[in-house]
């Protein structure tokens, strides 16, 4: 759909939500869309901001579609004082005036391209796209390889993969697909044709996160980053794996903005000073996820990722480009697969 349209169909979902939000807002220090508690262990960093700022943060389940949306719908008399979402949502709430520029502590150590050169947005961490398996869940069906390997039919009912029209992890294996067979980011044909076979297998499609449901086994496989795979293996012992395809796949970067003319904009600029600082980039390095600043890193943490030699199939690309042609596939999959 066009964005004009995507404003006005999601002005009824701000509305549904407005009212939880202005009775949180009542109670919290400041208020951060799509940080939700079971996604990259935001749990863990309101914790650390709360214990470290003093600053109470309530947990929010949009995703990144939903957060630009209610950013626009808002625009007028902002609710939100931070934003979180994938890359190229970061580049359209800047296109779209819904954000503010301003460069959080240690500015300098985020790399060129990682970055709004005015501060807009600016990368706080990135994943790796691949398969989050539940092993025990598939029984006697082995681990996919591949990306191919889940249009096979003992699969069928088990892949799970959030709509890529509106959450921005199920865009990026949309873009991930695309590119293991054989699209570009102006060609999306092969990333349709694929979505089409797949639902022919009867693919699970929620619009949230959806961690808990893969831990359960409700979702066999979902297409999600290395980070949530890890947490699950290594802090919640279950038995899942991380699948980088064979075919390749997709790095992708997660940002962070200031909402503008947000209510508690000091607040906001706090918490955004914190989440660059060492302190809280070990938060995402603890929670398996790479931080924009590399030496918060740690071996311990390094040491639980698949080795280096899988990663090597896990490749940057032009997140300009892909914001730029992210709503025209998203039309094209509501039209063509949906």
């Amino acid at each position: 759909m066009s964005m004009k349209n995507l404003k006005l169909t999601l002005i009824g979902l701000s509305t549904l939500v407005l009212s939880s939000v202005a009775v949180k807002t009542m109670a919290a220090d400041a208020i951060c869309y799509n940080c939700p508690p079971q996604w990259a262990d935001w749990a863990s960093q309101l914790e650390a901001i709360k214990e470290n700022l003093g600053l109470e943060i309530p947990h929010d389940n949009k995703n990144s579609g939903q957060t630009l949306s209610q950013l626009l719908a808002e625009k007028d008399n902002p609710v939100a004082d931070v934003a979180y979402y994938g890359v190229s949502f970061g580049i359209a709430a800047k296109n779209e005036g819904v954000v503010e520029p301003y460069k959080p502590a240690n500015w300098d150590d985020i790399a060129e391209g990682l970055k709004d050169p005015d501060g807009h947005w600016f990368t706080i961490h990135s994943g790796a796209l691949g398969l989050f398996v539940n092993v025990e869940a598939l029984g006697d069906v082995p681990v996919p390889t591949s990306w191919a390997d889940l249009l096979k039919p003992e699969y069928k009912g088990l892949v799970g993969y959030l709509d890529p029209s509106s959450a921005f992890v199920g865009y990026a294996g949309a873009v991930a697909i695309n590119r293991a067979m054989g699209g570009t980011l102006d060609d999306f044909g092969p990333a349709i044709e694929f979505f089409q076979k797949l639902a022919e297998n009867d693919p699970i499609v929620p619009k949230q996160t959806s961690y808990a449901r893969v831990l359960s086994g409700e979702i066999p496989i979902l297409f999600d980053y290395d980070f949530n795979a890890y947490r699950g293996k290594y802090k919640d012992n279950a038995n899942v794996e991380f699948v980088i395809p064979a075919e390749g796949t997709v790095v992708v970067p997660y940002v962070m903005s200031l909402v503008k003319n947000a209510p508690n904009a000091e607040n906001g600029k706090k918490i955004l000073d914190f989440i660059m600082s060492d302190t809280g980039q070990a938060v995402w390095a603890n929670a398996f996820l790479r931080p924009v600043r590399a030496s918060a890193m740690s071996e311990e943490a390094q040491s639980k990722f698949l080795p280096a030699s899988e990663y090597e199939r896990a490749t940057p690309l032009d997140y300009g480009k892909m914001a730029e042609v992210q709503e025209a596939f998203g039309e094209r999959y509501l039209e063509e697969v949906r």
